[in-house]
């Protein structure tokens, strides 16, 4: 029998914390050991006890989800669970598993949950034979189409949909910014505005205002400004 993964749950909210018990209580390869209800309790917690996955809120009172995954660092691995959807870019930079944006359906939570189970075995696996997932699945058209992130110069947020501009076509997806941004590379791409993400590796040029792709400019918003150019400087 697999060792299960330990998780504990940070909210403020009581309603919250108990949907997702009950979503743990239903996946079998997760064990729940503790739930917070701010994130003083979980830093006092995991001081003398070890933790596989946390479920973290953001918006919380003190000291905020964003702050308390810097504390964890790498030791653990963080799924966030938060109703703004403003914070997505900063989990992306971080590093977290995923971003899981309320009301969670319970299949949006295992897909979430199954990320971080195939991480130790994908390293494993490349110690006989390099493995490296260049290509993600959205829906379009009524099927799942492969797209190649070599091929992505860019995508633009258009709501609940997405489109996607690939070197030789465009494809619209019934995606959000939130949830596309797990699926790709961090080291190749970038969000520089609410409605934009790029390739690194497609600008042609870029001011303080805007990221000039395939002869298209694309603004840079006031409040991704500075971590973008910061990126781009380390390019």
């Amino acid at each position: 029998m697999s060792k299960k993964t330990t998780c504990i749950i940070v909210d403020d909210e009581p309603i919250a914390r108990e949907i997702i018990a009950s979503f743990v209580k239903k996946t079998p390869s997760l064990e729940l050991i503790k739930t917070c209800k701010n994130a003083t309790e979980a830093i006092n917690f995991i001081e003398t006890n070890k933790v596989d996955l946390f479920f973290l809120d953001i918006n919380m009172p003190e000291i905020n989800g964003l702050s308390l995954a810097k504390i964890i660092g790498k030791q653990s691995k963080i799924i966030f669970t938060t109703a703004y959807r403003d914070y997505a870019v900063d989990g992306f930079n971080l590093n977290v598993v995923d971003y899981l944006l309320k009301p969670i359906a319970f299949e949006r939570f295992f897909q979430a949950v199954q990320k971080t189970t195939t991480i130790p075995e994908s390293k494993t696996i490349e110690k006989n034979e390099p493995i490296s997932k260049n290509f993600m699945f959205v829906r379009a058209d009524r099927k799942m189409v492969k797209v190649n992130f070599k091929e992505i110069l860019y995508l633009e947020s258009l709501g609940d949909y997405l489109k996607i501009f690939l070197e030789k076509q465009t494809i619209v997806t019934r995606e959000t910014m939130n949830n596309i941004t797990s699926k790709l590379p961090q080291n190749t791409f970038i969000r520089i505005h609410r409605s934009y993400i790029v390739s690194l590796n497609k600008i042609n040029s870029y001011t303080n205002e805007f990221i000039e792709i395939n002869n298209k400019a694309l603004p840079i918003s006031r409040s991704y400004k500075e971590t973008v150019l910061q990126k781009l400087a380390e390019v």
